[in-house]
């Protein structure tokens, strides 16, 4: 099969990804965006921004991620839906195959290949995924109404998710291994002056129960190993990401403990003309405004990358 040529390829269309895309397009850089599943990647189940500037009244990250491919359009960034089998990132030439076989190459990428839901990979979660085990409150929620449910985790996703919750649920229990929650001041007051929500401090969820009809209850272990029952129909987790970093060399990228993609200021990571940005970066912070501004750099330090590499040698 005849491999298709790009100046640039971007992996992934999330923030990150069509930020980047369109900074190339604009910049005029023959570019390929190839996404395997949606354009809008994890924004796409966050019901409400709230933060991200220009939008004060807030706006749905559905609707955010349509207005930023849009803009993408405006500029004639080619998209491709697609899985990537395999990459090869070292050498001049970046080559990826694609599911069908399909060879893209470019002479630079840029990885935004975000991250997906941590499990807890307890007994039952597995068997009632689908069925009362969610990651997704914005996809789920409506399911759940005037029922009582779970959120696991206590970041700023658990808090946010869990007053998203409450819209449909009679009643939320936040369940946390701490004794605080690690989200934001101004989540925190919500979910603390939320009458449909409680808190269940310094405890894990070690198992799910149910049958056939699905989830019935959860059963929670305390830090000093006490067990208790808790009758719920649903249990959402947020309890962090891992990155989707599946069949990138990364004996060759260097990364954190947790696979996640080290970089310099310029978006670059330890192979000449690969760059990364967004969720499947080593950072303390993953919020779309900083998936967008990493979009952009890595875009330019591209551009910057290419015409060096295409600067006549003297």
């Amino acid at each position: 099969m005849t491999a298709s040529h790009y100046q640039l390829l971007i992996v992934g269309g999330g923030p990150a990804g069509l930020t980047a895309g369109l900074y190339a397009a604009r910049a005029r850089i023959t570019t390929l965006l190839i996404e395997k599943a949606a354009l809008g990647g994890q924004v796409l189940i966050t019901d409400r921004v709230e933060n991200y500037p220009g939008f004060a009244d807030s706006i749905s990250g559905y609707d955010l991620m349509d207005k930023m491919a849009a803009h993408a359009d405006r500029f004639g960034l080619e998209k491709k839906l697609a899985a990537i089998a395999s990459f090869a990132l070292e050498g001049r030439e970046k080559r990826c195959t694609l599911e069908n076989g399909e060879v893209i190459t470019a002479d630079a990428i840029i990885l935004c290949n975000g991250a997906r839901a941590r499990k807890l990979d307890i007994p039952g979660e597995r068997e009632f995924a689908g069925r009362g085990v969610s990651y997704c409150a914005t996809c789920d929620g409506p399911f759940y109404r005037n029922q009582e449910i779970a959120v696991v985790g206590g970041g700023n996703t658990a808090v946010q998710e869990a007053l998203h919750l409450t819209r449909f649920a009679s009643k939320v229990t936040i369940i946390h291994r701490r004794d605080e929650l690690r989200a934001t001041k101004v989540l925190q007051e919500r979910a603390f002056a939320e009458p449909k929500i409680e808190f269940l401090w310094n405890s894990r969820v070690s198992a799910i129960q149910g049958g056939q009809g699905g989830v019935e209850a959860l059963i929670a272990t305390d830090n000093a190993g006490r067990e208790q029952r808790l009758a719920v129909t649903g249990v959402f987790m947020f309890i962090g990401i891992q990155p989707n970093n599946e069949g990138l060399p990364l004996d060759k990228l260097q990364h954190d403990r947790s696979g996640f993609l080290l970089t310099d200021e310029t978006m670059a990571t330890t192979l000449p003309g690969v760059f990364a940005a967004g969720d499947i970066r080593s950072k303390r912070f993953r919020q779309i405004v900083n998936a967008t501004s990493e979009g952009a750099v890595a875009a330019l330090s591209a551009e910057q990358y290419l015409e060096q590499e295409n600067a006549p040698q003297e």
